[in-house]
């Protein structure tokens, strides 16, 4: 059992305030990075006393892995929502694309925070994509299940679905913003949909 596990909240209340916590070290890891960001600034921004941190977390460190699995829930929820409509797998994965996008846009702290985690806490780093894949090729198992793509080389292509997400995101959710996400879903859609699509063999 790690420290994270040991200090989960048992109350709503306690599960607010860890909330609080995670939030304002989102913002505190965002502006100054791991090696900057002081537990004394997660505090502030949060508005709560330094003891009540360490109710919670044990360390900076600690805190930084719990915002990292934070995060990557957050960003599965959002992006498993927004498709949970969609009709079939090839459409659900044009309209992740552009959950994804806009995610990143309304969340700048993303980026920064899950590339340092590589550096800082390789375990969650790796953990956050770890989750992504077992969850692409759960999805991607179930379509072909139902024929809508090629059943071949399943968990090869999730991973190549988050290198393009990944990527994508970077590109037009952090460094350039004008384009509309919906547009970048449109453009890459084709090249995603005739990857997977069903192929004669």
């Amino acid at each position: 059992m790690n420290d994270t596990e040991l200090k989960t909240p048992k109350t709503a209340r306690g599960l607010k305030t860890r909330n609080k916590l995670l939030d304002a070290a989102e913002k505190e890891f965002g502006e100054k990075g791991f090696h900057d960001g002081a537990i004394s600034g997660i505090t502030q921004r949060a508005g709560v006393a330094l003891g009540t941190f360490y109710t919670y977390f044990e360390s900076k460190e600690a805190v930084f892995r719990a915002l990292v699995e934070h995060m990557s829930n957050r960003t599965r929820t959002h992006v498993a929502s927004r498709v949970a409509g969609a009709p079939d797998r090839l459409t659900a994965e044009r309209e992740g694309i552009a959950a994804y996008i806009e995610l990143v846009r309304q969340n700048e702290d993303l980026y920064r925070i899950i590339m340092e985690a590589q550096f800082v806490a390789e375990e969650a780093y790796r953990a956050h994509y770890d989750r992504f894949a077992r969850a692409y090729q759960k999805n991607l198992t179930e379509a072909a299940g139902r024929g809508e793509i090629d059943p071949a080389h399943i968990e090869e292509r999730a991973w190549a679905l988050i290198g393009i997400s990944v990527f994508l995101g970077l590109q037009y959710g952090v460094w350039d913003k004008d384009k509309p996400a919906e547009d970048v879903a449109d453009a890459i859609d084709g090249f995603v949909r005739y990857g997977l699509d069903r192929q004669e063999r």
